[in-house]
Parts: C-alpha cells; structure tokens; sequence
C-alpha cells in the first residue's frame, strides 16, 4: 500500500465530510450533531434491537448508550425491553422521533439536491457511479475474516445456507451424506480449520480447509459468499486466506474440487491461478479438479474475535 493511496483517501475524507457537514455541531440544521440523527435513522419507522443497532453502526456500547440516552431524553424515541424480556433491549421512535424523522429526510433531500444542482447531467452520472463503487469498496473494508468453531452460530449458518444453495443449483441436487466427508471433524484443530466472513458481526462468507497430515497437501472445501456481498472481491479473500493459512501449516500443494454448475467459482479458481488436474479423488459432485502451489507464508494472528463463540 502506498503513500500515496493512504493521502487519497484522507483527502477524500476531508471533502465529503465538509460538503455534508460533519463538522457542524447541528446537523442539518437541527439541535443535534450528526451521530444522534444517524441513529434515528437506522433505528427507522420500524425500531431496532439495540444490539443489531450496535453492530450495524459499529459503535462501543457507551457511546451508543450516550446517543440514545440523549435521544430518549429529548423524547423523540423509547427504549424498552423487547417481548418483556430483560437482556434484550429495543429503541423505536416516538410520534415526535417520526415527525424528527420525517424532518431530516426532507433535509437530507435538500442537501443532496444542492450536491447535485451544480453538475451537469453528465457530471450527475458519473457522481452517481463513482459513489455506487465507492460505497461497495467501503463495505467490502468492513467484512472480517475469522477463524472460527465449526460449532459456532455464525459457521452453522454459512454451512446451511451453502448446502441450500448447492442443493438448488446442482442438476440432481446435494446430499451431504453422499459427499467425502468435510464436516466437523474434517475442518477443525488439528485436521484442519474453517474460516468465516462477517459483515457488522452477521456471517456473511466461509471456507474450509483441510490440513497436511500425512502428505504435504491440503485441500479447500465449503467456499460459499452470499448474495448479499457478491461482486466484492470477498471470494478471492477467503481464498487468499486460506493458502496462507495453508502454507503456513506446511502444505506445499492445495487441491480443491468442484461441481460443473458453479461456473462462478471455477472462472474464480483458475483466475487465482489454479491450474486443472486430473481427478484426485472419488468426489461424487465433482466435475473439476485443481491443483496450486501456494508461496511460503508465515502464520499470522487471524482468530476468533471471540474466543468463547462456538464453544
């Protein structure tokens, strides 16, 4: 990474955060700052579970506190304890936190015409795609790679939804019973490790990986991205992090398998330079065969965020 991207970027920063008046101690003109409004927002016409707004937002639970103490003080939300429960906590807006809502979006409105109004219609499209790229190359910034117990929540939703996806998009669909065995045992310390993507703490990716016992190869198993994240470079990450991960634990080779339908993982695997190879195993699913040689890595500090998840 250069110098130069790194002033980029802050320069960038400076400039969106004046025209839309970050600064301001009122924003848009209202008797608070722009974080207060940023949580009525996310907290909607509908209210949000205090904790999902946490993650959402990606904000240290006193301040979020602070912001919704104040907010619930100026009467335009309340915060109670969702189905009567006690842990749970849910934020939703008052009769005056929507008519507060409603303010903002028409000024917000305001604001984003007065962006606009200048450029031409030229100059309107090209904003409008640079800020659609720019705002997915932001997001694919906030997805963390963990490794994680295949027990864990978040690794239990990415198998069943890759199973559920594999299931529809097979000709004679999936029975996981009927594959090589890649399940708990497979992927977990010490024969091998599984790794989940989370997007504002919500599993959103995943990949196995099988490591070297008796040989010097390992091989990549359950590659799955939702759809919600696709197109964000998000596949080639977890790939990347599973050979270093790979060839951290002494694979020289990784091999991997596949079925003929997923033509977007294949055209994947052979753009990160797997090679196809003869069949190396009786793979009931597969069609394809690869083979890569990964460069030597050196383990890094890629944990769980929490270590007690899953267990």
């Amino acid at each position: 990474m250069t110098d130069a991207l790194v002033d980029g970027l802050r320069s960038f920063n400076r400039t969106v955060t004046q025209r839309i008046g970050v600064l301001e101690s009122e924003y848009l003109a209202r008797d608070r700052p722009l974080g207060q409004s940023r949580v009525l927002w996310e907290i909607g016409e509908n209210g949000c579970d205090i904790r999902e707004l946490r993650a959402r937002l990606g904000l240290d639970s006193g301040y979020l506190s602070r912001l919704l103490r104040a907010l619930e003080g100026a009467g335009l939300i309340d915060v109670t304890a969702a189905d009567g429960g006690t842990r749970v906590r849910t934020a939703r807006l008052t009769d005056t936190g929507r008519a507060e809502l409603a303010e903002l979006d028409r000024r917000s409105d305001n604001l984003a015409q007065s962006i606009l109004e200048p450029l031409s219609e030229n100059q309107r499209r090209r904003l409008a795609d640079a800020i659609a790229e720019v705002e997915k190359l932001f997001v694919a910034s906030q997805v963390q790679i963990a490794i994680m117990n295949t027990r864990s929540p978040e690794a239990r939703y990415c198998i069943r939804s890759y199973f559920e996806e594999i299931a529809t998009r097979l000709e004679n669909g999936f029975d996981p019973a009927l594959a090589l065995p890649a399940g708990d045992a497979e992927l977990s310390a010490p024969a091998g490790l599984f790794l989940v993507a989370t997007l504002h703490e919500e599993p959103v990716g995943c990949g196995g990986l099988k490591l070297p016992r008796t040989t010097d190869i390992a091989e990549i198993k359950r590659v799955w991205i939702s759809p919600n994240v696709r197109g964000m470079g998000l596949g080639k990450r977890i790939l990347a992090e599973l050979e270093r991960q790979a060839a951290a634990h002494g694979a020289h080779t990784i091999r991997l398998d596949t079925n003929r339908a997923l033509t977007e993982a294949i055209a994947m695997y052979r753009s990160a330079g797997y090679g196809e190879v003869a069949a190396f195993n009786h793979e009931k699913y597969a069609h394809h065969w690869f083979e890569k040689r990964p460069k030597p890595a050196r383990l890094g500090p890629l944990r769980c965020p929490d270590a007690r998840r899953g267990q």
